[in-house]
């Protein structure tokens, strides 16, 4: 052996010890084993049934509410949006008369839980059917449908609003002190340079929101709207079959993992620039 060779031996690492086998450790590797068996059986299960007589039968019906869930999900967080940019410039402003009433529009619709919202405007408007029929809007309160994108809007434009307050004010203040030196106004540094920066460091908390967006939406068929969860109820009140709970899993993982990709693609290209 060479000198070289003797002191690179010399200075390698001493080879790292087994982990002992734990009890911990063999109750571990036994769940772990017990779902990958559950994993594969679900999915023979599936696969042994996609040609069976439910599938044939209840496929039309899933794939319309899949539609449904999708346009309630999507109407759902545009309106949103569009109302979180002024609760959330009202979280930031320092007169009070703006600030008290968006922290407590954010802190009502963050603090409850989207059900009760749901059900307090879809029942509750019957209450006060004749002065919604003077004020001609009954029309909008007594159909299931915008009731449910109501209250989704709003319990959603509270989350963002957080969201892009918190994305804002994670902005140094020296791009406003820098883009004030440069004799920027305000509303144009806020557009075109606070606002990019901001909806940057926000993509990730908005992709979570829409997530769970399209989990609660399942809400929705409570109030007699048949989204996916609503035909999923339906279907299985005639055939009393419990896989169809499991296609609707299955529906509901679909519709995640599409949003995830999309989202993981335009995070990629909004920020590609940041990974030079």
């Amino acid at each position: 052996m060479s000198i070289s060779e003797h002191f690179i031996d010399a200075k390698a690492p001493p080879p790292m010890p087994a982990a002992p086998w734990t009890s911990g450790r063999i109750i571990g590797h036994v769940l772990v084993a017990l779902w990958i068996v559950a994993g594969c059986a679900l999915l023979w299960y599936l696969g042994s049934n996609i040609t069976g007589p439910f599938v044939q039968k209840y496929w039309p019906e899933y794939l319309e509410g899949f539609w449904v869930t999708l346009q309630i999900v999507a109407v759902s967080l545009v309106i949103g949006a569009l109302l979180s940019v002024p609760v959330a410039m009202g979280r930031m402003s320092r007169r009070k008369i703006f600030a008290w009433p968006a922290y407590a529009y954010v802190y009502i619709f963050r603090g409850t839980p989207l059900l009760a919202q749901t059900f307090l405007i879809y029942y509750g408007a019957g209450s006060f059917r004749p002065e919604l029929q003077d004020l001609n809007l009954w029309w909008f309160f007594r159909d299931a449908w915008y009731c449910v994108i109501f209250a989704f809007s709003l319990n959603t434009s509270a989350y963002q609003a957080e969201i892009l307050r918190g994305a804002i004010e994670s902005v140094p203040k020296g791009q406003w002190e820098g883009a004030q030196a440069l004799g920027l106004s305000r509303p144009v540094i806020f557009w075109k340079i606070i606002l990019p920066q901001a909806l940057m460091v926000s993509l990730r908390p908005y992709g979570n929101e829409i997530i769970l967006m399209v989990k609660g939406s399942a809400i929705a068929s409570i109030v007699t709207v048949f989204d996916l969860m609503g035909e999923t109820r339906r279907a299985f009140s005639r055939s009393f079959d419990f896989q169809a709970y499991i296609w609707a899993a299955v529906f509901y993982l679909i519709i995640v993992e599409m949003l995830r990709q999309v989202w993981d693609r335009l995070e990629a290209r909004l920020t590609r620039h940041l990974k030079r």
